[in-house]
């Protein structure tokens, strides 16, 4: 049985109106393409890539911080509460095939940085530019497609 890949996306807890409108267009994006969206299940890009995901008809998966599902934003299907605090951007990260980042801090750049050691493929979108081993790209649908061709090539972490 072939599943659909999962794609990761990272970014800031809180962004500007520009960040926000790329992040719902790649939800929309791997929505659009069959894929299942991952994130931390939060505000700012995690929310409004979660919202782009969902009006498209796809699956939105939250890995939250917290011990309690209610905390995921409104379009998340499925929660997934760690209590893990960041500690659970490990787990956020290895939940994809690939990874997206949009703007973010610290949080998304331990993110990227989990990606890379566990070989999973980056794309950043408009951000994190000099960083080895992250693709850039500058649309959504640029980044989409890469991330689902690098991980339909085995580089993500499903193996499907």
């Amino acid at each position: 049985m072939s599943r659909p890949l999962r794609i990761t996306v990272v970014g800031g807890s809180r962004c500007d109106d520009a960040t926000a409108t790329l992040a719902e267009q790649i939800g929309r994006e791997v929505a659009r393409r069959g894929g299942v969206l991952v994130c931390g299940g939060l505000g700012g890009v995690m929310e409004a890539a979660s919202k782009g995901a969902s009006a498209a008809g796809g699956l939105v998966v939250g890995i939250l911080p917290g011990v309690d599902a209610r905390e995921a934003n409104p379009h998340v299907a499925v929660p997934i509460p760690t209590g893990m605090g960041e500690a659970r951007n490990v787990v956020n990260v290895r939940a994809g095939d690939a990874v997206i980042a949009l703007r973010g801090s610290h949080g998304t750049l331990s993110e990227i940085a989990f990606a890379l050691g566990f070989g999973i493929p980056v794309m950043a979108v408009r951000s994190w530019r000099h960083l080895d081993g992250v693709e850039q790209a500058e649309t959504a649908e640029e980044a989409v497609e890469r991330a689902l061709e690098r991980a339909d090539a085995g580089g993500g972490s499903s193996g499907t």
